[in-house]
């Protein structure tokens, strides 16, 4: 079967090779977009989705099948490889680890082991393969400290040596005035809480899970935190030994036994006055993890610009080619396939790059910046390899115009409207907005409240200083009922989100991913060929950093 895919990629990368486009014909009108092929993006979902891929992990063959097939339709393209050595591979170095924990807890020796996967999982946050700590659990409410805000959870208590119990989400969840009301913040994301833990010296953190707070089920911490961790293989800064989930009930009883009721101390931490509460309760957390240093890639193709000024200039086009591999069995199946999330993306991807090369033939000529295709490795695992490429980038970040990113595209229908995060926070919005307009579609912004803006490859862009959007499916369906859409992502949330049930169905269907794709390939093109380069809004937390050469 390997032989047989093998021989198919290969085959269909040469008879799609094309030929580059001179740089010196004109920039591309962005009014003048190629048809895009539906049928050729049904077959890469389809490929990436497959059960031989065995859920693309990081590292794996079915992760090496997936970047090998994706480099080679670059270069069937006519893509040019962008990778640091001449191919269309950036390296990424990742150490992963596959833990095997356990957790007790209790106040007066009268101790209780939780059960793995059915009341918590854990994990080590170094790449050590055994973690031993014990401490005192603090209960540090949502662990926030946000001076915008006028927000401290942490006051002047000192969790160092500290095991911290805290809340995910933000205070936001329980009183709308405060914080951004029910649209997650940055400090909402678990991630934030340990590395705002690490800062504080604590020695462990553990979140308790509630549907709401995380917005999503336990079936998805299951599937994704006993699976093989990653992070990059590079000297870290100070970090907390090991991190934890606990289920809602698990730790509604250990309080419980201690004197305390969790659903009183969730009330308390929506109010600044919160002070930490020491709980009484001691935790032992054993973790042994099975070590590897392995190399993934991010895969990577550029369309030079055809102006020789602005050519040393590009605009990014991401989407993670990841997914979660081979985890706990779901009603017999325990490949977790990532069709939606996020083959759908990288399909979306290859068809904005087959427009963009397709809009540049026939005299027509290139875009004035460059453009920059990314398929990015471990996003699942915290965005690990659009991090890495901000670290080590390809094209100097303050020569980055922008980031168009595409991360569980539409694969429901037409829609007659359309959004993106972080359109309110650029000048990208407009542009945004006008590329809308151009395929007859509104852009209705809806409130983030599952904190999306921080969960997907754009993200560490943005952190460092480069405007950036994720383009996001319309809910207003083409002949559908009204909220069938909002139903359908809830259901998707609900049923497949990070689950084995995340398959390719025949009855996928493409008209909404076109709208994605021509959307993100005129805003691609717009900003390409702009006199100037996008720039963050005065009102948004994200600005290129003081001091950084413009171009």
């Amino acid at each position: 079967m390997f032989r047989r895919w093998s021989i198919t990629i290969i085959a269909a990368a040469l008879a799609c090779r094309s030929s580059s486009t001179p740089a010196t014909t004109p920039a591309p009108d962005v009014a003048d977009i190629p048809a895009v092929d539906t049928a050729g993006m049904d077959a890469h979902l389809k490929y990436l989705a497959d059960d031989m891929l065995e859920g693309r992990a990081p590292a794996t063959r079915g992760g090496q099948l997936a970047t090998k097939y994706i480099a080679a339709q670059f270069e069937a393209m006519g893509l040019e490889p962008a990778g640091p050595d001449g191919s269309y591979f950036q390296p990424v170095a990742l150490v992963g680890l596959t833990p095997h924990p356990s957790l007790v807890w209790g106040k007066d020796g009268a101790t209780r082991s939780l059960t793995y996967l059915d009341d918590f999982v854990a994990w080590a946050e170094r790449p050590e393969s055994h973690i031993v700590a014990d401490g005192d659990l603090v209960f540090v409410g949502y662990g926030i400290r946000a001076g915008e805000w006028r927000w401290d959870d942490y006051k002047d208590v000192d969790v160092r040596g500290k095991v911290l119990l805290m809340l995910v989400n933000d205070p936001g969840l329980q009183d709308t005035t405060i914080f951004n009301g029910r649209a997650l913040t940055y400090y909402g994301r678990w991630t934030y809480k340990l590395e705002e833990a690490a800062r504080r010296g604590a020695l462990g953190a553990i979140l308790v899970h509630t549907t709401e707070s995380a917005t999503y089920g336990w079936d998805v911490v299951r599937g994704s935190w006993s699976v093989e961790q990653f992070k990059l293989d590079r000297p870290a800064a100070q970090s907390i030994a090991f991190a934890a989930w606990v289920t809602h009930d698990a730790a509604q009883a250990a309080l419980a036994r201690a004197g305390l009721n969790l659903d009183s101390l969730t009330r308390g931490a929506a109010h600044r006055e919160f002070r930490p509460v020491s709980t009484g309760v001691h935790v032992a957390v054993d973790v042994k993890s099975e070590l590897r240093h392995v190399r993934s890639e991010n895969v990577v193709a550029k369309l030079a610009g055809g102006d020789p000024a602005l050519a040393r200039q590009a605009v990014l086009v991401t989407a993670h080619w990841d997914h979660k591999g081979i985890g706990p069995a779901v009603n017999g199946d325990s490949i977790y396939n990532g069709a939606e999330d996020n083959a759908s993306g990288v399909a979306a991807m290859l068809g904005v790059a087959d427009g963009l090369v397709r809009a540049g033939r026939g005299g027509r000529g290139r875009p004035r910046r460059s453009v920059l295709f990314v398929a990015t490795t471990a996003e699942e695992s915290g965005l690990l390899g659009s991090e890495g490429y901000t670290r080590d980038p390809l094209i100097p970040l303050d020569r980055t115009a922008a980031v168009i990113n595409l991360d569980v595209v539409n694969v429901r229908g037409a829609t007659r409207d359309i959004d993106a995060l972080g359109v309110d926070r650029s000048t990208l919005g407009p542009m945004f907005e006008a590329a809308a307009r151009a395929e007859s579609l509104s852009v209705v912004h809806h409130a983030d409240v599952r904190g999306a803006f921080y969960r997907s490859d754009h993200f560490p862009f943005a952190k460092a200083g480069v405007p950036a959007v994720s383009i996001e499916p319309g809910r207003d369906f083409v002949g559908r009922p009204a909220g069938w859409g909002e139903e359908q992502a809830a259901r998707y949330n609900r049923e497949r989100y990070h689950q084995p049930s995340d398959e390719y169905s025949p009855a996928f269907t493409y008209a909404g991913m076109v709208q994605e794709v021509r959307v993100a390939l005129r805003l691609a093109l717009a900003v390409a060929n702009a006199a100037s380069m996008p720039r963050w809004l005065a009102t948004s937390e994200f600005q290129r950093p003081a001091g950084q050469p413009q171009p």
